[in-house]
């Protein structure tokens, strides 16, 4: 017999990371290279082996983070998961604004929101479940630096 008890977060966490998982599949769809549409790449770009650890490592942490924000009883609860539910729909809508459309402009827009909305997620996670808002912090880290390097991009390719 299944013990309805334990499954139950399993199911849940589950579909937290199915979340995670349908915001990465923008990258199957549209990843592509920088370099077919001439792009010029700022001289601190990572390498395009590194995207994949990083954000499946990434996205095990936003989902669980969810997870954790979703059975806290804080009254601050309520509002971190809007505030992650928002973070999420921005990181699924940046990779097609960035790689489908190469907007770097309109990318850099998604992820100015992508930013401020995990900024303002961490301490209200923190508040509500402190792991919750700790296992943020290297997501926000990688952010900081995918929006800078979307700047430098845009600099570096002012007609784009």
């Amino acid at each position: 017999m299944i013990n309805r008890e334990k499954i139950i977060p399993v199911v849940t966490w589950l579909a937290f990371y199915v979340c995670t998982c349908l915001a990465a599949a923008g990258a199957i769809w549209f990843g592509g290279d920088l370099n077919a549409n001439g792009w010029v790449s700022p001289s601190f770009a990572p390498p395009p082996w590194v995207f994949g650890p990083v954000w499946t490592t990434l996205y095990l942490l936003i989902a669980t983070s969810g997870y954790l924000i979703s059975k806290s009883h804080n009254n601050l609860a309520g509002l971190a998961l809007a505030l992650w539910c928002v973070q999420m729909t921005a990181n699924t809508i940046w990779t097609p604004v960035f790689f489908g459309a190469f907007d770097l402009k309109g990318s850099l827009v998604v992820i100015a929101i992508l930013w401020l909305s995990i900024t303002v997620y961490v301490p209200i996670a923190l508040k509500a479940n402190r792991l919750a808002g700790y296992l943020f912090t290297p997501y926000w880290l990688w952010v900081s630096f995918a929006a800078y390097l979307n700047f430098s991009y845009l600099q570096l390719n002012v007609g784009a």
